[in-house]
């Protein structure tokens, strides 16, 4: 531990100098062992911004009793308890209890199945330990780590640079700039404002080209991140699925509220015990509300999660699901998802279209001695081209960048000193005022400007991506610089093809078929990327350039942005404008990049999705990560999220429906009988006891009519459906009491029970009908929903025989009311597959 004023200096760690801060550190440029790091992780803590809680499943038992009307409920319990009341307050208590139990559970085991998940795809950085450079979570960096940082990194921490070249940060969450900050090693005064401190990288930025080795100072809360990271770290913006449990919830509060205080009102006008008729309409609120929706949904969702696991799709973000499955666009670039991802060289040309030698030793120098981002084109370079590595040695590097859209190398030997510049053919013609010919005679490039483009357009359209190379002679006393990348000769082509993945045509249609819409977004040519739209069966595609979006409005990019099919010659910040106008269509737009500017288009799509193998900014801002690159693994993940939506959605409905019509049977019984047609212990045990097989339902089969489309979150076809078949089970609720006071002369215990075994077993029967728009017969339950139901069922008919059946108020019944009851729950059953014919042809005819 260093003593305090020794500490304080590192908070202007940039204007010390290396050394300064080594000893300070106690650590050198060697990196930490394995022992001393794991001793400051310990006295450091973990690097993160928000520390894990200890107390979390303490806090999470404790927020299943947030509701306020489960704590009026327990409020109430304990005042009859002052009044003498003990039994029934016990025993409201403990099925509160057993509930809140219940939900715990689920949701405990739901969140540590996630986390387990979210370890397959954590943030990495490289750093120096040992001795040895290597990869380990960033959770892991302590204070005195020697990190490695190249394009594409996220910074671990605020760091003091020890080397650099062309390192350029993006600093945007700091200081607001659009533009990549150039970073070097130096010493600047203490006074500088974050944005000055060119010497040191912070928490929270991305490298976004360039290379550089630093030494971490600080990490976790004490970083400048951390410092702001309650103003910084805005909230997601919430989903279709979270507005509507939302919605939904205050929906139910306002049902709610105006039942309690018309039924209380009631109760206490027709002079029944007050705190009885308190209870009673406590009961009834919560009876009326799904009591374990959170958990429902929590367990529905993780389960959802696992489900997509096991096709290689890793969710970050749990209410993203929902939004993957309502997904009716999805964004892509084609690389790896319709191509295979493997770049092969095709050829490289002289300016006459002929094979040349010199052009691939050329970009064979450029690709193999780079020490930037590795990429498919350079690993294709150098697996065409076997030349002598030790021959020519590096000067310096100036690494590509998405301005310049080109990477240079300054090499030499004993005899030669000259610069490589590889790169997109238009941004290499800009810097060139010579080519060379076959013969080695070089001509003035704009004789042969003509000729050079027509060959780039012919090759494009036979679906080559074509980059150039040119190169400049150059001197070992100066290392070459931006600047000098003019005045070059440029010496021919590269030619690339990336082949189309044999089922890309079939995966396209599947997506199709699913209702989801692929736009191809680009950076290649449009003449490259109609080619391959051809190759994959895509007829007459409607293709939009760069060039073309730059001229655009808004509005006009609205209304084009839908009809287009793909997005060609697109530049880094394009991508983000592209989906905000289909979202603005009112479109559910999904954006798959792996790129170190897709971070900003991830961030603003309804879906961000990102795969393993990406830079780690991608990975950070993406909602769901792909284990595997493939439309094919997609296509799965999306049919898993509309699974998990629908069984979600089942719970809702039937939960709703369900206790809204023994609400509504129960506000009007207690109208016109002389006592409570059930008590508030009963309420709450009937409430408990149709929730248990419906906690099963995340592993319910799903009809393939529930995932052939993208369905959203509407609240008020949960409200038809609430009021449709909550008064359908009324209606049966009545007869029941037709038959319990008319035919049976039941008094208040035989009424009680009578209804109560009715209201639970037509309740957990109905489940199998209603979780389906298919008669009930043509979609079998799964497993799990089928035991829970036969296992409740059994329950509630035995119950009556159980020795503590009078602590509950449940009496024996004749023989006689189960025949009735079988009756009434079979024209229940039949009369709600009619009902739900009806209610959903007219629901959809009507779309």
């Amino acid at each position: 531990m260093q003593p305090a004023s020794t500490a304080s200096r590192l908070d202007t760690f940039w204007a010390l100098g290396q050394d300064e801060v080594f000893q300070i550190l106690s650590c050198n440029k060697n990196g930490l062992s394995g022992e001393d790091a794991s001793n400051r992780l310990k006295q450091y803590g973990a690097n993160r911004i928000k520390a894990k809680s200890k107390s979390s499943a303490f806090i999470l038992f404790l927020l299943q009793f947030k509701s306020p009307i489960t704590l009026l409920l327990i409020a109430a319990a304990l005042l009859s308890m002052g009044l003498g009341d003990f039994t029934d307050a016990i025993i409201i208590l403990v099925i509160i209890f057993i509930s809140s139990a219940l939900g715990f559970w689920q949701e405990k085991g739901a969140a540590n199945a996630i986390n387990e998940l979210l370890k397959m795809v954590q943030i990495k950085c490289r750093l120096l330990r040992d001795g040895t450079e290597t990869e380990l979570p960033v959770e892991t960096t302590v204070p005195g780590d020697i990190i490695f940082l190249s394009a594409g990194d996220v910074i671990p921490g605020d760091s003091l640079l020890l080397e650099s070249k062309e390192l350029f940060i993006d600093e945007a969450a700091f200081t607001g700039e659009t533009f990549p900050v150039e970073k070097n090693v130096a010493i600047v005064p203490s006074s500088s404002p974050l944005a000055k401190r060119s010497n040191a990288v912070f928490m929270g930025s991305h490298v976004i080209s360039g290379r550089a080795i630093a030494l971490v100072i600080k990490t976790g809360k004490k970083t400048e991140f951390g410092k702001i990271s309650d103003q910084l770290r805005s909230r997601a913006a919430e989903t279709d699925f979270e507005k509507g449990i939302r919605r939904f919830g205050y929906m139910l509060m306002e049902i709610t509220l105006l039942l309690v205080l018309i039924i209380f009102a009631t109760n206490i006008l027709l002079h029944k015990p007050p705190l009885d008729s308190f209870l009673f309409s406590l009961a009834l609120a919560v009876g009326l509300t799904p009591q374990l929706l959170p958990a429902i949904i929590t367990v529905n969702l993780s389960v959802g999660a696992r489900s997509m696991a096991r096709q290689q799709v890793i969710v970050k973000r749990l209410s993203s699901i929902e939004n993957f499955g309502s997904m009716n666009i999805l964004c892509s670039d084609k690389t790896g998802t319709i191509t295979e991802g493997k770049v092969t060289l095709k050829d490289t040309l002289d300016i006459e279209g002929n094979h040349s030698d010199k052009t691939i030793r050329f970009a064979w120098l450029n690709a193999s001695l780079q020490q930037g981002f590795h990429n498919p084109i350079d690993e294709a370079i150098c697996s065409k081209y076997q030349g002598n590595s030790h021959e020519y040695s590096v000067q310096c590097e100036i690494p590509y960048d998405f301005i310049r859209k080109r990477l240079t190398i300054q090499v030499k030997n004993d005899h030669e000193n000259f610069a490589v510049t590889k790169g997109a053919l238009n941004s290499i013609l800009q810097i060139c005022d010579t080519a060379e010919k076959a013969d080695g005679q070089t001509v003035p490039l704009a004789d042969n400007l003509e000729k050079i483009k027509l060959q780039y357009q012919q090759l494009s359209a036979a679906g080559f991506r074509v980059l150039g190379v040119a190169y400049k002679k150059a001197s070992k006393e100066k290392d070459f610089t931006r600047t000098d990348e003019k005045d070059m000769t440029f010496l021919g082509f590269i030619t690339l093809f990336d082949p189309p993945k044999k089922n890309a045509a079939q995966t396209i249609a599947n997506l199709r078929n699913l209702g989801v819409q692929l736009k191809l977004i680009t950076g290649d040519n449009a003449l490259v990327a109609e080619s391959l739209a051809k190759q994959i069966g895509m007829e007459s595609p409607v293709i939009l350039t760069g060039q073309q979006l730059r001229q655009m409005s808004e509005a006009a990019l609205t209304q084009q942005a839908f009809k287009t099919d793909i997005f060609a010659e697109v530049e880094p910040n394009q991508k983000e404008r592209i989906i905000i106008s289909l979202k603005k269509s009112g479109h559910v737009v999904g954006f798959m990049g792996d790129g170190i500017n897709d971070a900003p288009a991830l961030h603003t799509a309804d879906v961000g999705i990102s795969v393993d193998s990406a830079v780690d900014v991608a990975k950070e801002a993406a909602d769901i990560v792909l284990l595997n690159q493939d439309l094919k693994v997609l296509s799965a993940g999306i049919v898993a999220g509309r699974k998990t939506f629908a069984n979600t959605m089942k719970y809702i409905f039937m939960a709703t429906s369900a206790n809204f019509g023994n609400m509504f049977s129960m506000a009007g019984a207690s109208l016109f009988l002389p006592f409570l047609p059930l008590l508030p212990k009963q309420i709450l045990l009937t409430n408990l006891l149709t929730d248990f097989p419906e906690m099963t339902i995340a592993t319910d089969r799903v009809d393939s009519i529930s995932v052939e489309k993208p369905h959203r979150w509407d609240i008020k076809f949960i409200q038809r459906f609430m009021i449709v078949f909550g008064l359908l089970s009324s209606i049966f609720d009545y007869l029941t009491f037709a038959v319990l006071i008319l035919i049976m002369n039941a008094n208040e215990s035989q009424f009680q029970t009578g209804w109560f075994i009715e209201s639970v077993i037509s309740a957990s029967f109905i489940v199998l009908v209603m979780r389906t728009r298919l008669p009930f017969f043509k979609s079998l339950p799964g497993k799990y929903l089928s035991i829970a139901t036969v296992l409740i069922a059994v329950f509630v008919l035995v119950l009556p025989l159980m020795p503590f059946a009078s602590l509950l108020g449940f009496v024996r019944l004749p023989y006689s009311f189960y025949l009735w009851m079988i009756a009434i729950v079979v024209c229940y059953i039949l009369s709600a597959e009619i009902a739900k014919r009806w209610f959903y042809n007219r629901a959809y005819n009507k779309n």
